[in-house]
């Protein structure tokens, strides 16, 4: 095979691995670290009322889309009721209903949201409204404040924040006076404003949010101006004419609309609730992806049910384990027992610790060496000898229980789970290699073996490597394009340099 197939096949590999990475922390917002955490907000709407006669229906506007923030999960509370929710225009409604009803009533619509840093979607331009009809009064002070703010103001925004502002004066004009309900609150300087507007032809709505605190409790909707400038809508504080969304704002329903209406029901009331709270980032965007229909999120190893995700934790990280020992064999010239018998031995480290395990494999591969070299004098055949000494490593690893229990030493216990096969296996490999060999190469694979495998363990049970591989296992492409790579490495190993370091010493001189 040509070399420029295998770089093409490496870069199309990273290629796609990158992307799909970039792609899931760049828009989807995947974490790249396990320790990062989203603030978030749980916000409850409870709406009560005293039921009457006949059967009861009641709506309630929840959020659609927010801007600035998405929302993760949303849940309704309300015994006995049917429930569903229906979209009208730019909001979004929740309905209740029930044939009868008795005693006092309350109705539950929990959403928890986060912030998101994104580009609002484009919206159409609303049609322009005729202007409405004033009386003679009226329409000659709307007329003499519309004259006032034009001449101050260079475009749509700015006559509306003029205009925004000269209704919010402490210091008002007679005209102001003359349109303003007294007393004026926000909710009516906003709706006098998009009377006023209206009077100049500029499309204009009222929106209604909740302020995202610790804590809050007995929370009221607060009015906000919207103006369409014929390419977007543009937020201003209906208290100081600035422009944009606070923060800690979340829009809640557009229009000057009640929030909620009850047919037969008395004494209806409508309280709002916010708490913050900071949840793993994984989760947040797990259940984010989810409501969002991602097609990514269909093949996300988080769909899986939770045994097999952690059967998936512990196989993913084995093709890292693998680099390494490619790495470390090909190109350092570390010698092992086996090929990836260290892979298998730092799995093993997993059911213990690292130093725990180390004592325990060095302990039982002694005492379990010295029971295959008795063995030798028996002349058994292969396959009752391997026998022989997995039983004996499985009395072994009973002994050191016993031993460790007795003595309050809590590693012997561990042993329990330290798999017996592997340790079986790498007795008898070091026997063979002993009696090939000889016992200084013998010992020299068992360390370099050893030494695989604690750099295996250390490189694969890493916090930050188990959840990269975990959330993004598109990175193993990446180790298949490095494996890739250091198959077709010929070059001197660095053990070699050292080894062969006279003939370059002879040829200096």
């Amino acid at each position: 095979m040509r070399r420029w197939h295998l770089l093409a096949l490496v870069v199309l590999l990273v290629a796609t691995a990158v992307s799909l990475i970039g792609y899931k922390t760049r828009v989807l917002g995947y974490p790249l670290s396990p320790a990062t955490e989203v603030e978030s907000w749980v916000v409850e709407a409870r709406l009560a009322f005293e039921p009457g006669s006949g059967p009861v229906k009641a709506e309630m506007a929840i959020p659609l889309a927010p801007v600035g923030h998405v929302l993760v999960d949303e849940n309704f509370v309300s015994r006995g009721y049917g429930i569903q929710t229906e979209s009208r225009d730019d909001n979004r409604l929740a309905l209740w209903s029930i044939r009868r009803a008795s005693g006092p009533q309350t109705l539950y619509y929990r959403a928890t949201v986060a912030r998101q840093e994104g580009v609002r979607k484009p919206q159409g331009v609303p049609a322009l409204e005729r202007a409405p009809e004033y009386g003679d009064l009226e329409g000659a002070a709307v007329e003499a404040i519309l004259d006032e703010v034009r001449g101050k103001s260079a475009d749509i925004a700015t006559f509306s924040s003029l205009l925004v502002r000269l209704l919010a004066s402490p210091a008002a004009d007679g005209n102001v006076e003359l349109l303003l309900p007294k007393p004026a609150s926000p909710e009516a300087r906003t709706r006098t404003a998009i009377q006023v507007l209206a009077g100049a032809r500029i499309p204009a709505r009222m929106v209604q949010g909740i302020r995202l605190g610790s804590g809050a409790s007995n929370l009221q909707p607060e009015p906000w101006l919207e103006v369409n400038n014929g390419d977007r809508w543009i937020p201003i504080n209906p208290a100081d004419g600035s422009h944009g969304y606070p923060k800690d704002f979340l829009i809640w329903w557009h229009g000057d609309e009640p929030l909620f209406s009850v047919e037969h029901a008395r004494q209806p009331r409508l309280q709002f609730s916010v708490t913050r709270s900071l949840e793993p980032a994984l989760d947040m965007v797990t259940r984010q992806a989810e409501l969002a229909h991602s097609p990514v999120m269909a093949y996300s190893l988080t769909t899986l049910p939770v045994h097999v995700q952690n059967v998936y934790r512990a196989l993913l990280l084995i093709p890292i384990g693998i680099l390494l020992i490619v790495f470390l064999r090909n190109v350092v010239g570390v010698r092992t027992f086996g090929t990836f018998m260290p892979v298998l031995i730092s799995l093993a480290f997993r059911e213990t610790d690292l130093a725990s395990g180390v004592m325990l494999f060095s302990m039982i591969v002694v005492l379990g060496l010295a029971v295959r070299f008795y063995l030798e004098h028996l002349k058994l055949l292969l396959v009752p000898r391997l026998a022989v000494v997995v039983i004996v490593v499985i009395m072994l690893m009973l002994l050191v229980s016993l031993l460790g229990y007795r003595l309050n030493f809590d590693v012997g216990l561990s042993v329990a789970l330290f798999p017996m096969v592997i340790m079986a296996m790498t007795i008898e490999r070091i026997s063979i290699v002993w009696e090939e060999h000889g016992p200084a190469d013998a010992i020299k694979q068992a360390i370099g073996s050893l030494v695989v495998a604690i750099a295996c363990y250390l490189a694969m049970y890493h916090p930050q490597v188990e959840h990269f591989v975990f959330v993004f296992p598109e990175v193993l492409l990446i180790v298949l394009a490095i494996t890739l790579l250091l198959g077709r490495y010929t070059g001197y190993r660095l053990s070699e340099l050292l080894r062969f370091r006279a003939f370059g010493e002879v040829a200096r001189r």
